[in-house]
Order: C-alpha cells, then structure tokens, then sequence
C-alpha cells in the first residue's frame, strides 16, 4: 500500500473510532532542511506518531506542539528556523526554515478528503487533499498532490526478484512479479500486495500492459531467458528498463538482438549492468543497488509530493 495510502487509512480508522488525530505536514521549506514539502507525521491522541518530518528535535516541537492543538481542536501554523534553536542538542544546524500546517481531525466528516485520496491511489491514480488551517485569523488552504504507486514489473521470482520485490514495496512501488515457475512465483515466497504471476516469462511480458510510467526489471536465471525477456520489451514505451549481468553477458545479449534485427539505439536506453554501482555482491545487496537506481530515475521524472498554497479559502483553486 503506498505510504500516503497507510496513513489515510489509519486516520480514517482512527476516527472512526472517535479517536482525535492531528496531521502535521511540511508545507514550506527554504534552505536546508531535514524534509521537504508534503512531509506529513500523523499524531495520535496517545502521543504516538506515524510518518515523519524528519526526526531529531524539530520533530519532538512539533509533536509537543501538535498535541496541544489536538486537545484544544485549534488547527494553525508552525514556524521553525532550523538554528542554534532546534539544533543544539543533536548538533543539526541545517540554516533552513520549515513551515508545517497542524490539522486536528475528529468529526468523521472530515475524514472524507482522506478517504478519496486511498481510494484513489489503490486506482494507481494521482491524488490531491485539501490542508485547512486557521493562521492569523484566517482560513487558509494548502493542496497536498500526491503521486500514484509507480509500476515495477520484474521478470524473475529467484533470489534477486523476490530481494527487490520486497523491498520496493515500502518505497510505493506497485510490484509484479513474472517467472515461469509456480514454486517461485507464488505468495508464499511473494506476499501480498506483491503479485506473483506464473507463465512463459517472454510472452507474459509481450501480452503486458506496458505504458510510459511502468519500470521493467530482467533478473530471471539466465543467459537466454534476459534475452527473450528483454527482446519482448524493448521497444515498449516503458520509462525504464534494466538487465542484471556482466558487461561481457550484456554484449552477447545486445549483439544477438542487434542481430534479430532491434534497433541499436533502443538499446542505448538499457540500464545494464543493473543497479548502481555501489559495490555490491549479496543478494540484499545488489536489490538495494537496483532499487537505488529506481528511484534516481523516478525522481529525475517525477517530482516528489508537491504542496501548493496557501490560498485564501475564498479563492482557493478549483482540483485539477
């Protein structure tokens, strides 16, 4: 479940079951600061957090701070200048400033903007919610837009596969996972919300679903198999496709392609050798690399959660 998804999930829940919560998100940064805009911590009435806006000392401030709003149900504005104020303690003196917009929630009609975000990132579509506060004497709003789960599709269920499966779960992948062998390709070795597929891996990936927002992974168990897997795919319009192997195995595979006719500049556009280059040698160890090289490129193409505002409530925007 995407991290904003879990959240949501639990503040609704948490309401439901008249239990006060208080989000806490980062809607402005300047300088260097521990997060950046749309950070959010969700505060329970316990004192209990889930989320974070960087940790460390600020984030204790907050905490402490948020929860007297909570039990006095004010929402408003938090101004920090991350100096000898919020750093000695810990020595973090980033220099930068931090404003972050604490919202109590305990009407459950309030919880309906939380619930569509959910229902719409399980749709893997992008998302939007409204932050309303309270700041010197009005109502102002802040938009936090939220980006859907991206699409990972690995072709391989062995150790590499399920290594990295698992592990782009928590950074908001929307994971599949394609081998030809049920005793890998199952929930057992693959839980949910992972999705293990079983089938011949080269026309599985022909017949899938391709588009410009999907990331192609070929770790399957050989030299043939990545060939196949990467001929099905290579002229997709995914945004990024990666072959594990040696630079000599790459070579081999790539003349052969070349040979069956593909383009060489389609190739160009292959992550090969996968991952990078970090030293890595375990299983844990190349999926980290792999992943790592995900998320540079998901970052180079799609900016992380953005916030706008703030807008007088008057003349807030209409949603996109």
């Amino acid at each position: 479940m995407h991290s904003f998804a879990a959240l949501f999930d639990s503040l609704i829940r948490q309401v439901e079951q008249r239990r006060r919560v208080a989000l806490c998100t980062v809607v402005g940064a300047s300088g260097s600061t521990p997060q950046s805009p749309g950070a959010t911590l969700l505060l329970h009435e316990n004192m209990s957090t889930e989320g974070t806006l960087g940790g460390g000392c600020v984030e204790a401030e907050v905490r402490q701070r948020a929860f007297e709003m909570l039990r006095s149900g004010d929402s408003g504005l938090l101004k920090f200048s991350l100096n000898n104020d919020y750093g000695w303690d810990d020595g973090l003196i980033c220099g930068g400033n931090m404003l972050i917009a604490v919202v109590p929630i305990v009407e459950l009609a309030a919880v309906e903007p939380f619930a569509a975000v959910r229902d719409s990132l399980a749709r893997n579509e992008p998302a939007h919610v409204p932050i309303r506060i309270r700041h010197e004497g009005k109502t102002q709003e802040y938009r936090l837009h939220i980006e859907p789960p991206a699409r990972l599709l690995i072709a391989g269920a062995g150790h590499v596969g399920q290594a990295l499966a698992k592990l782009a779960i928590g950074l908001d992948f929307d994971v599949a996972v394609v081998d030809d062998r049920g005793d890998f390709a199952n929930a057992e070795r693959l839980p949910p919300p992972i999705r293990p597929v079983v089938g011949d891996i080269e026309r599985t990936l022909r017949e899938w679903p391709i588009d410009a927002g999907t990331y192609v992974v070929i770790v399957t168990r050989g030299h043939n198999h990545d060939e196949q897997a990467l001929h099905a795919v290579i002229d997709s319009p995914a945004l990024y496709l990666g072959m594990i192997g040696s630079k000599r195995k790459v070579k081999l595979i790539f003349d052969d392609l070349v040979a069956l006719g593909v383009d060489p500049a389609r190739l160009e556009r292959v992550h090969s050798p996968i991952g990078l280059q970090i030293g890595s040698v375990t299983v844990p160890e190349i999926a980290i690399s792999i992943a790592a090289e995900l998320i540079q490129v998901r970052r180079s193409v799609n900016p992380p959660t953005r916030v706008e505002g703030p807008f007088a409530v008057d003349s807030a925007p209409a949603a996109p």
